[in-house]
C-alpha cells in the first residue's frame, strides 16, 4: 500500500518520527509504500533517493536505510 503521508514506525530500539527519519537520512519525506500488513515500511521516497528499508531481526528488531538516487545524472 503506498502512502504520500509519514506513519511513524518502531523497532525494538527505535521510533521513527518524520523529524527523525529526515535528520537520520537528509532529505525531505515524499511517500513510503507497506507491503502485506506490516508496520515497517518496505520503502521510502524522499526528494532525492529511494530509500529501501532492511529489517534485521537477531535478538531485536532493527532496520537499516539503503539510500539509492533516484534521479542519476548520466553524461
Amino acid at each position: 500500500m503506498m502512502v504520500c503521508e509519514w506513519r511513524s514506525f518502531s523497532t525494538d530500539s527505535e521510533t521513527y518520527t518524520l523529524e527523525t527519519f529526515q535528520d537520520l537520512v537528509g532529505d525531505e519525506f515524499e511517500a513510503m509504500m507497506f507491503k502485506d500488513n506490516d508496520d515497517i515500511p518496505a520503502y521510502i521516497w524522499t526528494i532525492n533517493f529511494v530509500i529501501i528499508v532492511k529489517r534485521s531481526t537477531k535478538v531485536l528488531t532493527d532496520v537499516s536505510f539503503e539510500k539509492i538516487p533516484r534521479n542519476p545524472v548520466c553524461e
